[in-house]
């Protein structure tokens, strides 16, 4: 698996907070960023005052959501020379299990997260068929690449990183902080790693990649959506099949 993400979807999570003065929201926006793999295993952090002044809050504030992030295990913080902060990603391997997951949802909440979904993330597929560069281009070639790859639970962090990708190359910070959004709340759930398999197939995500390459903003966004509903169809049968 490739290591890094697009500059696009870091500078927007890392663009400025709304609310200023928050370690809560800062610290929020880093595990967003760790989890969601923007930031890779041992990736040093940038300095506190980089920190700051990307954020837009001071570096007191960036210190206490340091700490929030090392009690939480996801940062390790080295003095001395060639010191700073370092991301320490969590292990994979989906917890509960993908059974007790499903169960905790009811079929229309399943469908009601499938359709936010699939709108938003069609939305960006859109945008980024009229507004990709050739470096998106690039780096959605790669996160397709990845998924055909990927084996067991790395095929459901290729899966989110594959849409956070789309949604970079739409080139609008705020429909990539709700991808991203979306991803925390729901995206371990659409992306299950179920143990076999890939949840969309190779062929979706090369048909939506060369939709948004060849500037095609209408297939690109229905590809992406049906992509979005055939992975909530393949869960509500899933769902069925496990019973109360």
């Amino acid at each position: 698996m490739r290591k890094g993400m697009s500059h696009g979807a870091r500078s927007a999570m890392f663009a400025p907070l709304d609310q200023l003065g928050r370690a809560e929201a800062v610290a929020a926006r880093l595990v967003d960023a760790i989890t969601l793999g923007l930031l890779a295993d041992a990736e040093r952090l940038p300095s506190e005052a980089e920190l700051a002044a990307q954020f837009g809050v001071s570096t007191v504030t960036v210190r206490e959501a340091l700490v929030v992030l090392r009690q939480r295990g996801l940062v390790e913080t080295r003095r001395g020379r060639g010191g700073g902060s370092f991301v320490t990603a969590p292990a994979g391997g989906p917890s509960p299990s993908w059974q007790d997951s499903l169960r905790a949802v009811s079929l229309g909440e399943l469908r009601d997260i499938g359709d936010h979904y699939a709108a938003i993330a069609g939305a960006a597929a859109r945008l980024a068929a009229d507004r990709s560069s050739t470096e998106d281009i690039q780096r959605l070639e790669l996160a397709t690449a990845d998924l055909r790859s990927a084996t067991g639970v790395e095929v459901a962090r290729a899966e989110r990183q594959f849409h956070l990708e789309v949604a970079a190359a739409a080139q609008s910070p705020r429909l990539t902080q709700e991808e991203v959004q979306l991803q925390r709340a729901c995206g371990g759930l659409l992306w299950l790693p179920l143990g076999s398999g890939e949840p969309g197939g190779h062929e979706e995500h090369r048909a939506i990649t060369e939709a948004i390459s060849d500037g095609a903003g209408d297939a690109a966004r229905r590809l992406t959506e049906d992509h979005v509903l055939n992975a909530v169809d393949r869960l509500a049968g899933l769902h069925l099949d496990l019973g109360p």
